[in-house]
């Protein structure tokens, strides 16, 4: 099974949406269908900071990545954020997920960022195992205040 990554298409909307459900549903939670079309919108605008690539096996779409680039006081060219990351069930661990990781890793090297990063649960052990690949945890924590 060979996996290829390229930009999301707007033909892509349908299989986006059960990706899109399947990574909410992955993390127990759920947004509002306005916000889905809202993150949809984006993704497609050219001009709107977040963009989106999917993984295809044999010409099906099996996951997508969803990254921007971040501003920053540490560096002259900033960060690449890799925000969602998903790959179906049944190809986990076949390297949909890897190829992905490196796509966003190419864009960030291109656009000359200091840094790629990303975030996962603590109990993500099949993504951790993917994820220590590339670098160690940074011990790091992540705080959130909802607004």
């Amino acid at each position: 099974m060979t996996t290829t990554v390229r930009p999301i298409q707007a033909g892509d909307k349908d299989r986006w949406l059960v990706l899109w459900q399947g990574y909410l549903d992955f993390y127990k939670t759920s947004v509002a269908p306005e916000q889905t079309e809202r993150t949809w919108n984006r993704i497609m605008d050219p001009e709107f900071n977040m963009k989106c690539a999917v993984a295809v096996n044999d010409g099906a779409v099996v996951g997508f990545t969803t990254y921007n680039l971040q501003n920053s006081t540490w560096s002259p060219n900033g960060h690449c954020y890799l925000e969602d990351l998903f790959v179906t069930p049944e190809v986990r661990g076949t390297g949909a997920g890897r190829a992905l990781i490196d796509y966003v890793k190419a864009f960030a090297v291109e656009n000359k960022c200091s840094r790629l990063y990303w975030n996962t649960d603590e109990d993500n052990a099949t993504a951790r195992k993917l994820y220590d690949t590339y670098v160690l945890e940074s011990g790091k924590r992540q705080y959130r205040v909802q607004l």
